[in-house]
C-alpha cells in the first residue's frame, strides 16, 4: 500500500472511487446517499492545488484505491472526503490515510482532524471512533465546524443523524 498526492490527471478516478463506496449506502436504506454525485473535477482539483488532496494505490499497479480530501477549519484540518473503492475496504486503507492526514496535520501546526458523519453508518462513526476521533457536543463546535453543519442540513444530509467528531494530535 503506497500513500502519495494525487494527480491532477486521477480526478475523474477518484470521483469513481467515491461513486462505487456510495453504493454501501443503498444497501442500508439511504439510496440518496448513493446517487449523490461526488465533488466536480473543478473543486477536487482545488484540493489537489491546496496540497491536501491523498491516493492509496495497492498491489502492484499504481491506481488509486481510495482517496482522502481535507480542508483547513479553524485551525486544524478537517477530513471532507474518505472514499475506499469497496474492493479495496476492510483492510486498512482508511485508517492509513487517516494516520497520513494526522501526520501532515501534526507537520502544520494543527491541534486536531475534525470531521462530520453519519452517526448510525457502522463504517461511519462508530469506525471513526476506533480511529481515534471522539464524538463533539454541539455546544464544542467551532464557528467553521458550525458553518460545514449548515451547510449539510441545506443538502438534506440531516434525514439522518449526523455528528462531529475530533481527533486531537
Amino acid at each position: 500500500m503506497r500513500i502519495r498526492a494525487v494527480r491532477l490527471d486521477e480526478l475523474p478516478v477518484l470521483q469513481d472511487i467515491e461513486r462505487a463506496a456510495g453504493q454501501c449506502f443503498r444497501d442500508i436504506g439511504m439510496p440518496e446517499i448513493a446517487e449523490d454525485e461526488p465533488l466536480t473535477l473543478a473543486e477536487l482539483a482545488g484540493y489537489h492545488h491546496a496540497g491536501l488532496a491523498w491516493v492509496v494505490s495497492a498491489g502492484g499497479s499504481d491506481t488509486p484505491v481510495a482517496y482522502l480530501i481535507a480542508d483547513r477549519v479553524d485551525g486544524n484540518l478537517h477530513v471532507e472526503q474518505l472514499s475506499v473503492h469497496p474492493d479495496s475496504a476492510r483492510r486498512g486503507v482508511g485508517r492509513s490515510l487517516l494516520d497520513h492526514l494526522a501526520a501532515h496535520a501534526t507537520s502544520e501546526d494543527a491541534r486536531a482532524l475534525t470531521l462530520t458523519t453519519f452517526a448510525d453508518v457502522p463504517w461511519n462513526a462508530p469506525y471513526y471512533l476506533r480511529c481515534g476521533f471522539q464524538l463533539l457536543d454541539d455546544d464544542r463546535l467551532t464557528p467553521g465546524l458550525r458553518t460545514i453543519r449548515e451547510r449539510e442540513s441545506e443538502h438534506g444530509l440531516d434525514r439522518w443523524p449526523r455528528v462531529c467528531m475530533r481527533r486531537t494530535l
